[in-house]
Parts: C-alpha cells; sequence; structure tokens
C-alpha cells in the first residue's frame, strides 16, 4: 500500500532506509556475498517490497524460513539466488526445484525426498547441508555428519542433486564472548573441512546471522545472512544502538485516536480496572490491541508518543484497542499517536516496547498484525541509492 490518507493505523515501512542498512551491512562484510533474510512476512515489514529494495542496495541471495515463503517470492518475481530451509516431510520438493530454490537439508529424511523430487523433475535440486554445530535446533549433528554427506555425495554422482553450500547458525552471538561462539565456530569448520575432504564443492560456507556480520568477521566465510538488522534494528542492544551501528529503524507504527474524553478521577480504564485515574484528566482511544500485535504484556508499562509527550499505557490492553492517559492534554480525535519509529522525532522505539513487554525487539515487529496497514515510503530508489558496485 502507497496512499497517504489517514487510516485507522499503519506501519510505515522505509525503503530508503532498507537499502541504507543493507549497503552499511555489506560494508562490514566486504569479501562475502549477502543475504537478505526476508522470512515472516520480512519480519513483519513485508516480504516483497523488502527483498526488491534489499536486492536493488546489492543482496546476491535472498533467505527465508519456510519453502512456502520461497515460492511466494518466485511467483512475485523475486530472481536471483533464493533459498529456504524449514522443511517437514512431503513439503514442496518438486515445486522447489522447478523455482530453482536452494533447499536445506539437515537429515536423511530430507536428502531421501528431495531426491525422489529430483527423479519426477528430470533435473537435480541445489541444496545446502545444515550442520548443528551447536544451537540444538535444524541440522545434523556431527556423529550423524559423515553418512549424510556421503549419501549427498551418492545423489551428487546420480544426477540428482548439487551441494551448493555448507551451513549452519549460532546460538549466542547475540552475547560478544560467550564461549559457544567459539566453540560452534571451531566445529562448524571442523565439519566443513570434513565434508570437503570426502568431496564436496560447496559454492558458499555460511553461519554468520545479524551479530555474526555487525561484530565477528572471523565468522563471515562466503556469504552473511543478516535478518533483524537489515530492518534497523539491534541484534544485541547491550552492545549498541542502531545508530552505534549505523542503521536505521525500518518500521514506524502509528494510529489515530478514536476518542478523546474527560473522565473524573477514580475512574477506572479497561479491564480489571488495573489502572484507576488519580484525578480528573483526560484518556485517549488508541485503537490497536493485541490482535494487531500490540503485546497485552506492555499493558500499563508500553510508551507512546502523543501530543509531543511520552505517554504510557493505562491499563490493560485489549484485543483491539488500548487507553492512555492524556493528563489533561486535549489533542483532537483522529491526533496521530505514535507506538514506535526510528526514535529521532522524540517517539519511542521498538527497543522501548521491548523492554516494556519484557521480549526483543525482533518479536515486536515481527507480530504487527494483517488487519495494520503497511505504507511504503521511499520505493524508488534515487540517483546512488542503488547498488554502486
Amino acid at each position: 500500500m502507497t496512499e497517504t490518507a489517514p487510516l485507522r493505523a499503519r506501519a510505515e515501512i522505509d525503503l530508503a532506509a532498507l537499502r541504507a542498512n543493507v549497503r552499511t551491512l555489506r560494508a562490514h562484510a566486504p569479501g562475502a556475498a549477502f543475504m537478505a533474510v526476508v522470512k515472516a512476512d520480512a519480519y513483519g515489514h513485508g516480504m516483497v517490497p523488502c527483498a526488491r529494495a534489499a536486492i536493488e542496495a546489492g543482496a546476491t541471495w535472498v533467505g527465508t524460513a519456510t519453502p512456502e515463503e520461497a515460492l511466494a517470492l518466485r511467483a512475485a518475481g523475486i530472481q536471483g539466488r533464493l533459498m529456504c530451509w524449514l522443511w517437514t516431510p512431503g513439503g514442496p520438493w518438486r515445486e522447489g526445484i522447478e523455482a530453482d530454490l536452494d533447499m536445506s537439508v539437515s537429515g536423511l529424511w530430507a536428502l531421501r525426498e528431495v531426491a525422489a523430487a529430483a527423479r519426477q523433475a528430470g533435473r537435480p535440486a541445489r541444496v545446502q547441508l545444515k550442520a548443528d554445530t551447536g544451537l540444538g535446533r535444524n541440522g545434523c549433528m556431527p556423529a550423524d555428519w559423515p553418512e549424510l554427506v556421503s549419501q549427498a555425495l551418492q545423489a551428487e554422482a546420480e544426477g540428482l542433486v548439487r551441494v551448493t553450500g555448507l551451513w549452519s547458525h549460532f546460538a549466542c552471538a547475540d552475547e560478544p564472548g560467550h564461549p559457544s561462539i567459539a566453540a560452534q565456530l571451531r566445529l562448524f569448520r571442523e565439519m566443513v573441512a570434513a565434508a570437503e575432504e570426502r568431496g564436496i564443492r560447496p559454492e558458499v560456507r555460511h553461519i554468520a546471522n545479524s551479530p555474526g556480520t555487525l561484530t565477528l568477521p572471523e565468522t563471515h566465510f562466503d556469504l552473511v545472512r543478516p535478518g533483524i538488522a537489515m530492518y534497523g534494528i539491534s541484534p544485541s542492544p547491550e552492545v549498541g544502538t542502531p545508530e552505534d551501528f549505523g542503521l536505521r529503524p525500518v518500521m514506524r507504527l502509528s494510529a489515530s485516536l478514536a476518542l478523546v474524553k474527560h473522565v473524573p478521577g477514580g475512574h477506572g480504564v479497561s479491564y480489571g480496572h488495573h489502572y484507576v485515574t488519580p484525578g480528573e484528566t483526560t484518556l485517549g482511544l488508541v485503537p490497536l490491541g493485541y490482535g494487531d500485535g500490540i503485546p497485552r504484556h506492555a499493558s500499563g508499562t508500553g510508551p507512546v508518543l502523543v501530543g509531543g509527550k511520552w505517554r504510557t499505557v493505562a491499563g490493560r490492553v485489549a484485543m483491539d484497542q488500548f487507553v492512555v492517559d492524556l493528563g489533561g492534554d486535549e489533542p483532537a480525535a483522529g491526533s496521530e499517536a505514535v507506538l514506535f519509529g526510528p526514535g529521532d522525532r522524540g517517539e519511542p522505539t521498538a527497543e522501548d516496547w521491548a523492554q516494556a513487554a519484557g521480549t526483543i525487539a525482533y518479536e515486536i515487529v515481527t507480530r504487527i498484525g494483517s488487519r495494520v496497514p503497511r505504507v511504503y515510503v521511499n520505493e524508488r530508489a534515487e540517483e546512488g541509492d542503488r547498488l554502486d558496485d
């Protein structure tokens, strides 16, 4: 959506900021290819527009979690290298092969299914073998790695697959100095070496996520995979703010006040009356709630900018709305309430909401629901705003 008419609520997505973030992140890893991770609808920002903007800024790969996400990108016309990694048995392997996806394989069941699909499709599948180096989620355990590599080589010899990559994922890269970082990196090097000694010839080896890209140059290998940092949110708030890393938040969430009214002191507000007005005041109704992704855990703590002043959610966040105590101020109905944005105009940030809700900023932006229109600004890259090398 690009129109600028008043809306109940809007998530404004600044694609110029996203392109600038991609260029900044690329500068942190100049020797590596760049994968723009747009899983979960680009962390709530809109998968297709963000993928296009990232490619304009120099991303040479695009990454998603699910194959359905990757296939939707292909259907929208996104070209180039496109990888997806969260597969379950019976997944759309043949469709992935025919769409030229790079598909992650973590175990023998997946290798067998993708090889069978390749036979049906009459063409080899591009696969990347994922190693569990210590995260304990997806990925092949070191003890099972030799067999997976052996079977992948056999499938290659039969013309059913092409192993395009070897990869893994960090558990604690956002905690600098955590002992697991060095341990995972060491094991990754060992598992890559073992695969290459057996005859695997990957195009790319990769393990660096956003914090790895920003703070661990020794992890960059052939490809980096920034996710949250691409959207201008720090993956390590205790290490640095977005500004410290040269990043700018891409999403600005706002709403139009639905009502402003005078109430007496002692007036209960929202379910359970967890907030009672301390005296005569004005209340503003913000037409957003947990049905839109506003965390209920931020009841009584979530910050909102109204009329140039920070307000706080008064009482519980409901499904469709919440209230702020305006302290006697009388903005007109329809006035803007800014929940979060870059923070340079006095508004709260997604990190402020994360602190208020006891979570991480990743969740704050990703959970904003489909009832909130995404309004894209700076869609066209200006001269000098495109890939320049």
